[in-house]
């Protein structure tokens, strides 16, 4: 029976050279002071002094924050909040990677509450603002976290050593721009991490047991997306085709998941959360160990999935798809090349249980199984997770 909740993101503007139509956008919507939310890297980078110049032809006072960390924290969202009142902003413009996004988004939620941010930690029903959000721009330099057609921020609650998904319809961007020519100057390693960032948002959801025909269609198109590009634009980095592609990959990523994710995500949380490690490259080490624990209820899934991908021998070689493409990208087989070490994995069980995402994995996952998981990552065993 068709019912459900189906939301469908933002304005997209998509393809090489489309970040110069940002300054008339801004304009277009009469804002005339903007505050930009950036990271040290990306504001060093030549673009980036190309699209400030661009805003200040048309009129709009720009102020540049960029003092977001990798992972942001609650102390970014406060700077980024004097800032944005110092400047008398109208906007947000958010451009990065899933880190800057999620701060600009974060920032722009303060702007609009006096709430502790935590009171916005993911729920159905959020509370109240005091003021609308301020419209967010959101303009993408890595394809992985699709943070840019997302309604959530994460951020780190550095006191408790959590990553606490922050939710509020409002933090939607109005407008996103996705140029395949801002991520030339991304590294490998990066681009792999974040492409692989991308499977897994594109892949836990489509695992998800609940009825959302849309997502799935979404998640499995771009699934087959980064099969074809994401080796591709880590190999020929200046490549515009797979560059886009993998841009378009994470953003359908980030869409599709509105169905639910699962213990990828629900495991990589805490291990980023304590260890430090990128997300996108936690996701890709954890990734075979939950396909194997859930293999009893994704298998018929994933077979199906295999077929539309043009892999062979059903959910096995759906794996060893998943483990080969690891191993092209340099990706460590065990969580120890993450840092993570035995005397943590009971801390790691209990928060991944408690994690937000956990509810949605598609086989129900205790802390014993999360231990269970993360057991078999740190030895690099994939056999007996399906029993």
């Amino acid at each position: 029976m068709l019912q459900g909740n189906w939301r469908i993101p933002t304005e997209i503007l998509a393809g090489p050279g489309r970040i110069g139509e940002l300054a008339g956008r801004v304009r277009d919507i009469g804002v005339s002071r903007a505050l930009i939310v950036t990271d040290p890297g990306v504001a060093a980078l030549p673009f980036f002094a190309g699209i400030v110049a661009s805003l200040e032809k048309e009129n709009i006072a720009v102020s540049v924050f960029a003092q977001v960390h990798p992972d942001p924290v609650a102390e970014d969202v406060a700077a980024g909040l004097r800032a944005f009142i110092a400047h008398e902003a109208e906007m947000v413009i958010a451009i990065g990677g899933g880190s800057a996004l999620d701060s600009g988004k974060t920032i722009a939620l303060a702007a609009a509450t006096a709430r502790p941010l935590w009171d916005f930690e993911i729920t159905l029903t959020p509370p109240a603002l005091d003021r609308p959000i301020p419209p967010i721009f959101a303009i993408p330099t890595t394809a992985g976290t699709g943070s840019e057609v997302g309604r959530a921020s994460v951020i780190t609650d550095t006191a408790k050593a959590r990553k606490i998904i922050l939710l509020h319809p409002q933090m939607l961007p109005k407008l996103v721009i996705l140029d395949a020519e801002l991520t030339f100057g991304l590294p490998a390693s990066l681009t792999a991490w974040t492409g692989m960032d991308a499977l897994a948002h594109n892949l836990e959801a489509f695992c998800v047991a609940a009825w959302h025909p849309v997502a799935d269609g979404i998640a499995v198109e771009g699934m087959r997306i980064i099969k074809n590009a994401l080796v591709t634009a880590v190999t020929e980095p200046k490549n515009v085709d797979a560059r886009g592609k993998m841009l378009a990959a994470a953003a359908m990523g980030a869409t599709a998941f509105q169905k639910g994710l699962g213990a990828i995500h629900s495991l990589s949380h805490p291990i980023g959360a304590k260890f430090h490690a990128h997300h996108g490259l936690t996701n890709a080490v954890l990734m075979p160990y939950v396909l194997a624990y859930n293999r009893p209820a994704i298998e018929n899934r994933i077979t199906d999935v295999a077929q539309s991908l043009g892999i062979a021998d059903g959910f096995d070689g759906f794996l060893n798809w998943v483990l080969d493409l690891r191993a092209q990208l340099a990706i460590p087989h065990s969580i120890s090349g993450l840092k993570v070490t035995g005397e943590s994995l009971d801390f790691l069980a209990v928060e991944a249980f408690l994690d937000p995402n956990t509810p949605d994995n598609p086989r129900p996952a205790d802390t014993a199984a999360m231990r269970k998981i993360l057991v078999a990552a740190l030895l690099g065993r994939l056999e007996g997770l399906s029993d």
